[in-house]
């Protein structure tokens, strides 16, 4: 017999080599049908998984992370399965679950279009209609290489010859079908019931443009066929908020192909809001005790080599000139920490000086792969409300605090805060090209900055190997409105860097010590964030950053003076504002003006201009009648100071 601890602490005696499924049966009979896998010392594995020795189990379901991606990740078997039924010399790469849904990656000798797609999903359902059992078998690496390359797979040939020498190389069958792959998956093909390929797409193979390009097939799929219609609801929904669709039509932004992938043109509307980000930024650094700099756009190889980047980040940086022939090599900067640390070496710092808190709005360079670049999201120039604070040990946690503060304040005006999760990103001790190899300081400078958030009380999740190359971080991470999460904000503490650049500060005693440097952005990358908002409030921006804020409709020519007149007057009082005197009706006005989505419309007619009055209607709150023009210029104007949602 053998122990097995669930997970609410309880334990279950089994007899030895009772499988994941047998156990999850005795537990509940409702909880073996919904089981997708188990998890057995934290290791998920399938329900044909063989219990022989004591251990911890957790039944997985459709609701748990895991059990959802070993429920896509047979779909995508699935998917492989329907396509080399359909189209015979297509050759397989790689079908991984991913965050919703799965995808794989097809060799095709012609394009699919959307009518392939329709007969692969109709060729799915019949594979899931059959309920053909999943079998997993394992191979040496020799019978391994032969099976694929005699079946002229070529991608997979080339995976198994990535793997290590001690692995075991499995496979899983389905039918007349076979795959490499290493699992879990489900019992059986029937187990998939509602499906959906949503889209399709290019993808280089490994993600180098130096690949063959292959077709990758989106889909997703659910137990049940409510879940699907939910789901694609939600997909209909992201597309009206997509900021790659949405804020080209609201003249945001736009790209050329001329100028190049990755470098999106801000227009004057997206200009603006940027604009007022940025002051916003500026104006509450300054009142929280930072000081400004402005600083090259780029710099000598030597300070990138000094700073670690050269040898960390070269392949993502611009590089101007080759080391082999030319005398001086410069790059465009991907950061600014290398500049702003020169700034504080120009002079001696006593520990009196300390905090210092340095922030610049900046733009920066990161060579960014192709298939890696979306909208505004990931580009290739950008701006960030960059910062660093170099600090005493002593004040460590308490700037800490104070940058968390500051970061949370420009969350919660921007109504993001809600949509954010936070993640401890640490990292690998087996990467020793990505980070500075100084295990010593590594331990010391995570366990100082996991003691910081632990007593802020912070809700983090933690990440190996996603740390910078200098020292561990907090990563505040966000959704799109397709579910892919990227960061948007970090904070990092840097135990390398005030070293390599030989940072000082000189103590009470009179001698100098090394301070930590605790790298920080306040909102962001100003592009990103920007992609945010648009999807956050569907191009409908609160007043205050609206490019737009009122639009003033005179209905005939005559009020167009008076039109004109409270145009200036709101001007003249920082209101973005517009006069539409087009000889359009006033329903076609007030129609164009609601799809600009701008926060109020000002209708002027004889009785306004009689009675020095406007009709308002309002975006959020609808029509709301004749309103003296003072009046409203109160609202608006305590609408925009404290930047109301």
């Amino acid at each position: 017999m053998i122990t097995v601890t669930l997970k609410d602490g309880s334990t279950k005696e089994f007899n030895k080599g009772t499988t994941v499924f047998e156990a999850a049966k005795a537990i509940s009979g409702g909880l073996a049908r919904a089981a997708m896998a188990g998890e057995v010392d934290g290791e998920t594995v399938d329900l044909r998984y063989a219990l022989n020795n004591s251990c911890s189990l957790n039944i997985l379901t459709f609701d748990d992370p895991e059990g959802k991606k070993t429920y896509w990740h047979t779909t995508s078997h699935i998917l492989a399965h329907a396509v080399k039924r359909l189209f015979h010399d297509t050759k397989l790469a790689i079908g991984p679950s991913i965050e919703n849904g799965f995808y794989y990656d097809f060799d095709t000798q012609a394009p699919f279009t959307a009518e392939d797609l329709e007969k692969i999903e109709k060729e799915m359902q019949n594979i899931i209609k059959e309920d053909i059992p999943l079998e997993r078998f394992t191979l040496s690496r020799e019978e391994a290489l032969k099976l694929v390359s005699d079946n002229s797979e070529i991608y997979k040939a080339e995976l198994i010859g990535e793997l290590p020498e001690d692995v075991e190389i499995s496979f899983y069958c389905q039918g007349d079908f076979t795959d490499l792959c290493a699992g879990p998956h489900l019992f059986s093909t029937g187990k998939v019931k509602a499906i959906k390929l949503i889209n399709l797409a290019g993808a280089y193979w490994r993600g180098s443009e130096k690949n063959k390009m292959l077709q990758r097939v989106y889909g997703i799929s659910f137990p049940k066929n409510n879940m699907l219609v939910e789901h694609l609801e939600r997909l209909e929904e992201a597309k009206k908020r997509d900021h790659n669709k949405l804020g080209r039509e609201l003249d945001l932004f736009m790209t050329s192909e001329t100028i190049g992938q990755g470098l999106p043109l801000l227009m004057p509307k997206g200009a603006k809001i940027i604009q007022l980000l940025q002051r916003f930024v500026e104006d509450e650094e300054e009142r929280r005790g930072y000081v400004l700099t402005k600083t090259p756009l780029m710099a000598k190889s030597d300070l990138y080599k000094v700073s670690g980047h050269w040898q960390h980040y070269k392949d993502g940086m611009f590089i101007i000139g080759e080391e082999e022939k030319d005398e001086e090599v410069l790059a465009l900067r991907p950061m600014t920490c290398p500049f702003q640390f020169s700034i504080y070496n120009a002079k001696l710092h006593s520990y009196r000086d300390l905090p210092v808190r340095m922030a610049e709005t900046s733009t920066l360079f990161r060579n960014e792969s192709s298939g890696e670049m979306h909208g505004l999201i990931r580009v290739r120039q950008f701006t960030i409300s960059e910062g660093h604070l170099v600090v005493t040990p002593q004040q460590l946690e308490d700037e800490f605090r104070g940058v968390l503060d500051l970061i949370n304040y420009m969350l919660d005006v921007l109504g993001l805060r809600e949509d954010v999760s936070y993640r401890f990103s640490k990292w690998d001790p087996n990467d020793k090209e990505k980070y500075i190899d100084n295990p010593e300081a590594w331990d010391d400078t995570q366990r100082k900055m996991k003691s910081i958030l632990d007593h802020i009380g912070l809700s983090y999740k933690e990440a190996d190997g996603e740390a910078a190359f200098y020292g561990p971080k907090l990563d505040i991470q966000a959704r799109n409105v397709h579910g892919k999460e990227d960061t948007i904000i970090t904070v990092q503490i840097d135990f390398s860097l005030p070293e390599r650049f030989d940072m000082t500060f000189v103590d009470k005693d009179n001698e100098k010590k090394r301070p930590y440097v605790i790298h920080r952005t306040s909102i962001g990358c100003y592009e990103r964030t920007l992609a945010m908002l648009i999807e956050k409030y569907a191009g409908a921006f609160p007043t205050w950053l609206a490019p737009v804020q009122v639009k003033v409709l005179p209905i005939i020519d005559k009020q167009i003076e008076y039109a004109n007149n409270i145009t200036e007057k709101l001007r003249k009082l920082g209101v973005r504002i517009e006069v539409d005197t087009r000889n359009e009706k006033i329903g076609y006005k007030i129609r164009e003006a609601q799809l600009a989505k701008i926060p109020y419309m000002l209708v002027i007619g004889d009785k306004e201009m009689e009675n020095n009055k406007v009709a308002v209607r309002s975006r959020k709150e609808g029509d709301l009648g004749a309103m003296n023009v003072d009046v409203f210029i109160q609202k608006l104007i305590d609408e925009i100071n404290t930047k109301a949602r």
